[in-house]
């Protein structure tokens, strides 16, 4: 019989909180201190708090662990934690009170390889990428919005840009559940997963594969 992967979740208080069971019924819950894993487990997931020495933490499991997946959760979360986390070769970012369904979509991502971004910080690497780009014309590539409706392709450039869907809804004069479903319907018609992979097809960058952001 092949051995079961769990979905351990270690805390200060070495319990799982309700919506972490609710996500993973078989989840195994371990203190920080004590003995870490009894089995193999399939992603590690952190519970970040001021004490915690996270890099030791993250450390400790690399050197028995070196291909699991770790997600760290974060009570307040905020975008400098989530870059030193990543820089830590952390997987995933996400807050700790997410709804199960958000955190089976985190699991899914870096089970497969890819990188868990939230929101804010996506869209400070989508502003960071566009900064050098955007007085440039020539570094977009009109070849992939040729495949778009004129308003498709007006909020592919917008995402591109590093809009917000708020900020978009309100530059086109529609509602943020239309640019939801517009963006939809442009990562279908692109190949894309995200708004992160949109911008880099949009300013002629090449896509890297195991990327996954919140759309």
């Amino acid at each position: 019989m092949a051995d079961i992967l769990y979905h351990y979740f270690i805390s200060r208080s070495g319990e799982l909180l309700p919506r972490w069971a609710s996500a993973f019924p078989l989840a195994k819950a371990c203190l920080l201190d004590g003995p870490i894993f009894s089995e193999l487990p399939l992603v590690v997931w952190i519970h970040a708090h001021p004490e915690l020495e996270l890099a030791q933490t993250v450390a400790n499991i690399r050197r028995d662990f070196p291909d699991v997946p770790i997600v760290v959760l974060s009570n307040q979360p905020n975008d400098d934690e989530a870059l030193s986390c990543f820089a830590m070769s952390v997987r995933g970012y996400v807050n700790a009170y997410a709804v199960p369904e958000l955190l089976q979509r985190v699991s899914e991502v870096v089970i497969h390889g890819g990188v868990w971004i939230g929101e804010s910080l996506m869209q400070r690497l989508l502003k960071g990428l566009t900064s050098k780009e955007v007085s440039s014309p020539d570094r977009i590539n009109h070849d992939c919005l040729k495949f778009l409706t004129e308003r498709e392709a007006e909020v592919a450039l917008a995402v591109a840009r590093g809009s917000s869907n708020k900020e978009i809804a309100q530059l086109l004069g529609i509602t943020e559940r239309t640019v939801k479903a517009h963006s939809s319907a442009i990562f279908e018609k692109l190949g894309v997963r995200d708004r992160l992979q949109l911008s880099l097809l949009v300013h002629g960058h090449s896509i890297p594969e195991q990327l996954s952001v919140v759309l």
